[in-house]
């Protein structure tokens, strides 16, 4: 069954080319790994429930079709770490939301960022006999 993950980049006060390209950088690493598609989501498409289009908050959005894979969603949360790793003099805020199970990173360590995402991962990784 073809899973689709739905990234959500933040970040208060960025100007939306920086956020545009931010969202183009992880989208190129993200089209290198074993899945079906990488898509940019633009437009209202991408405010989180509840938001106003007038928010101080600049966002980016991703639809990643992980395909049938099981490794697929381990190499994508793997590229989205290391891709936030690189993020030098800034921390955009993740929300990752696949199925009815949501995640969100914002001011968080390396070692919080990779506990959160492999318990994330976990979750949704089939059960081994």
């Amino acid at each position: 069954m073809e899973k689709t993950l739905r990234i959500l980049l933040t970040e208060e006060g960025a100007e939306a080319e920086d956020i545009a390209e931010l969202t183009g950088f992880l989208r190129a690493e993200l089209l290198q790994l074993d899945v079906d598609d990488v898509t940019t989501v633009t437009g209202e498409e991408t405010l989180p429930p509840g938001a106003r289009a007038v928010d101080i908050t600049t966002i980016g959005a991703l639809l990643v079709s992980l395909g049938s894979s099981a490794a697929g969603l381990s190499q994508v949360m793997n590229a989205i770490r290391e891709w936030r790793g690189r993020c030098r003099g800034t921390r955009p805020a993740l929300r990752l939301t696949l199925d009815d199970d949501e995640l969100e990173i914002s001011e968080a360590t390396t070692e919080q960022v990779s506990e959160a995402f492999d318990l994330f991962v976990r979750r949704h990784s089939p059960i081994e006999a």
